[in-house]
């Protein structure tokens, strides 16, 4: 196991390195929010993910924990303020690359900022796992190895240069998306962290005297964590609820409206399904066959066809060669 003078390097900005691994911080916070960027205005998921591993966020957000159950309310401020202000040099630097972006970046465009506004219950499920490998790779020399892809796991950086771009492009419900998928990581991070930590305390040697001094009261950090978890779980449960009730009308709008479709011989270009209303678009040779049929099924595999939609688009075919030349 590592000892607590090795956890304390790793993730506390303090003693004659400090300046340097402040440096170090901000330059890598810096570089990993213009690849991010980058990587959200490309569609890149590979530049994403190699944001993702730059990124230093997760040093402080382990301090924050590390503080917590040591007492050390010194080193408790100075990580909270590097998470808040590298959070918000993150989004700017998003919001400047916006700038230079001549299309808006939104989600209807864009699968980066798509997968980055509707966080669900499972990625609070993620985030909490996340913080367990997290606080397991601090106190574990032999796993320690694993924290790329912790990195890779938990999205930080990313959704907040979404946040960025997003408000630059003036989709304020998209940029309050992602910051929920932001504060929904740091949060589940910082409870399974502490939950992981606080036992270990009593086995530490070598705690710091001003540390000692200070009764630490994890427990306490915990509980207003788990409120906040709770409080951010309603929205995350309701996006739940909405994406599956989506997901369930599509599937039964795409079983019906297929073989419908074939028999009329017209073809589906696109069903979009959003907030409990399905728009099917279809092409085909005229005359525009009838809906009796399709609306019957639907209402069999109990869909209420007033939260359904289709437009059709007449497609003429013209053979050029089968034209008579003047």
């Amino acid at each position: 196991m590592n000892t607590l003078a090795a956890m304390r390097e790793s993730v506390f900005f303090e003693g004659p390195d400090a300046r340097h691994r402040d440096s170090r911080f901000w330059m890598l916070l810096v570089l990993a929010s213009i690849i991010a960027s980058a990587g959200v205005v490309g569609d890149s998921t590979a530049t994403v993910i190699g944001a993702m591993i730059v990124a230093p966020l997760m040093t402080p957000i382990l301090g924050i924990v590390l503080a917590t159950v040591l007492g050390s309310r010194r080193n408790l401020v100075r990580c909270w303020i590097l998470v808040i202000t590298g959070a918000l040099c993150a989004i700017a630097i998003g919001y400047l690359v916006g700038l230079f972006v001549q299309s808006p970046i939104i989600a209807q465009t864009n699968s980066q900022v798509a997968g980055r506004i509707s966080p669900h219950l499972i990625d609070l499920l993620a985030a909490l796992a996340t913080g367990v490998v997290g606080a397991v790779a601090l106190v574990r020399k032999d796993i320690s190895d694993t924290l790329p892809g912790v990195a890779i796991a938990i999205s930080l950086v990313p959704p907040l240069c979404v946040v960025g771009l997003t408000m630059e492009s003036g989709a304020w419900n998209e940029a309050g998306g992602a910051l929920l998928l932001f504060a929904t990581n740091v949060a589940a991070i910082l409870g399974s962290g502490i939950v992981v930590l606080a036992p270990l305390r009593a086995k530490w040697e070598g705690i710091a005297a001003e540390d000692a001094a200070t009764p630490a009261r994890p427990y306490r950090a915990l509980i207003s964590i788990i409120v906040s978890l709770a409080i951010i779980a309603i929205p995350l449960a309701s996006t739940s609820v909405r994406f599956t009730t989506d997901a369930v009308l599509e599937s039964r709008v795409r079983a019906a409206a297929e073989p419908w479709a074939d028999q009329a011989g017209w073809q589906i270009d696109a069903l979009t399904v959003s907030g409990g209303r399905a728009e099917l678009t279809l092409t085909g040779a005229p005359p525009l066959p009838g809906t009796d049929e399709l609306t019957q099924t639907l209402l069999e595999a109990g869909v209420d066809t007033a939260d359904v939609a289709v437009e059709f688009i007449p497609a003429y075919r013209v053979n050029l060669g089968d034209e008579p030349s003047d």
